[in-house]
């Protein structure tokens, strides 16, 4: 598989260190076909801002589900523990499909998976605010919504990489990075803003239509590949044995599937939590820092940490930097469950620091694999750790809403117990990663 067909994570800065944008990626990150590379010009530069304008309708309606999800709760009477194998299922179907859909982009031009990903994209938000009336209409169109994403996510940087001059690719990626990170983070507000005119209904249409505009953006205006795509040389396009017997690249993609498992956890409940919260304190302070509007701080924070952790990681020494993140999240995440449910404000505060060191080693995490694969074999490598990534992030929500329900709803002792769990696996975690063995990168602080 080709080193460009799946840089398939979950946080668009992590691409953005996986193409190039960090110092530890190797010149050599260029698509395969030179031939379907086209000149630098105007042109290029204005395909990268048709990209990322695109992208950033498609992934504005992507967390309307967690941002609405107390009202379907109460809506639908669903159990926590539905609530958060809807939220999971999104994550799980992407693992299932990113490895086919990306890795179709060395033989399909990615301008053709990209556009069928981002039709599936249209028709799960349309079909739920026209159809879904319970758990199993959102768990099957949330579904459906994760595939769209894994058709739709990593092709889009592809179609770039495979159009754009080495130039203006590190800019291309950054400018991506920016898209998704900012509009994933703006999908909160969004979502709760246009429920709180129209109702679910209407926040997930808008959503639809979002998406249906960036379809017809990139289906208009970028040009089909130039050249015949090819398959990488770097083996059968499945064979994954080599990047598992990688102790190296396996210990990074361990770590990041707890990363995201974490991240995913925090992100599909935090809504739902500091409801909670508002709810059993009284809490004034709600009413000017809603949930959403702290759902998306929180995401916009993190887009920032992932990005100056990287480079903290290389002036300050990688494994240090990943010790520091992984065990002060641990901790933060104990914070959260223990000390959080008593006051709004500091139910917050806690939040933004655990959502800072949940992202701080994101890129650093992703840097780590790509510069510890075989470069023969770094999209398959890529493909591992970002599988990884997902499946912790369809078990981060399940568990946590597993556990309140265990616990007899939501409660102190519930919230307690679920972000107390959550800590307990970043260590282990943790532990497993300094196992494996984990090496520098070229450029790193020793």
């Amino acid at each position: 598989m080709s080193r460009d067909a799946a840089h398939d994570l979950p946080l668009g800065v992590d691409a953005a260190v996986a193409l190039g944008y960090s110092r530890n990626a190797e010149a050599a990150d260029l698509p395969d076909n030179p031939a379907a590379m086209p000149n630098p010009g105007p042109s290029a530069s204005r395909l990268v801002i048709l990209v990322c304008a695109a992208q950033v309708l498609v992934q504005i309606g992507a967390y309307t589900w967690p941002a609405l999800l107390p009202q379907f709760v109460e809506a639908w009477t669903l159990t926590n523990s539905e609530a958060g194998i809807v939220t999971g299922a999104f994550y799980g179907a992407y693992v299932l499909a990113v490895p086919i859909l990306v890795t179709l982009t060395d033989r399909v031009d990615p301008k053709r998976i990209y556009l069928f990903g981002v039709a599936l994209t249209v028709a799960s938000h349309l079909a739920f605010a026209a159809f879904a009336s319970g758990f199993w209409d959102a768990l099957m169109l949330r579904t459906l919504a994760g595939i769209g994403w894994a058709g739709t996510y990593m092709t889009g940087l592809k179609l770039l990489a495979d159009r754009v001059d080495a130039q203006l690719m590190s800019r291309a990626v950054a400018g991506h990075a920016a898209s998704i990170g900012i509009s994933g983070a703006l999908s909160f507000v969004f979502a709760a803003g246009l429920a709180g005119i129209w109702g679910w209904q209407g926040a997930f249409a808008a959503a639809g239509l979002c998406a249906a505009l960036g379809w017809t953006l990139v289906a208009l205006g970028a040009p089909r590949a130039v050249a015949p795509l090819h398959a990488g040389s770097g083996g059968a396009l499945f064979d994954f044995r080599p990047v598992l017997r990688n102790r190296s690249a396996m210990a990074y993609a361990v770590a990041y599937g707890v990363h995201t498992l974490e991240m995913s956890a925090l992100r599909g409940w935090v809504v739902a939590f500091l409801g909670y919260v508002a709810a059993s304190t009284s809490a004034s302070s709600a009413t000017w820092l809603a949930p959403a509007a702290v759902a998306t701080t929180m995401a916009l924070l993190g887009t920032w940490a992932s990005v100056v952790g990287n480079e903290w990681s290389i002036r300050w020494g990688r494994k240090k930097l990943i010790a520091v993140a992984m065990l002060g999240a641990a901790l933060l995440a104990l914070a959260v469950g223990s000390l959080g449910p008593g006051s709004y404000s500091a139910a917050t505060l806690l939040i933004l620091a655990w959502a800072v060191f949940i992202w701080l080693d994101s890129s650093s995490l992703t840097a780590g694999a790509a510069g510890s694969a075989d470069p023969a074999r770094r999209g398959a490598t890529l493909a591992v750790h970002s599988m990884l990534g997902y499946l912790g992030g369809f078990i981060g929500p399940f568990a946590v809403g597993w556990v309140l329900d265990a616990a007899g709803g939501m409660s102190h002792l519930g919230w307690t117990l679920a972000f107390g769990l959550v800590a307990l696996i970043v260590a282990a975690g943790f532990w497993l990663h300094r196992r494996l063995g984990p090496q520098p990168l070229a450029g790193d602080r020793r």
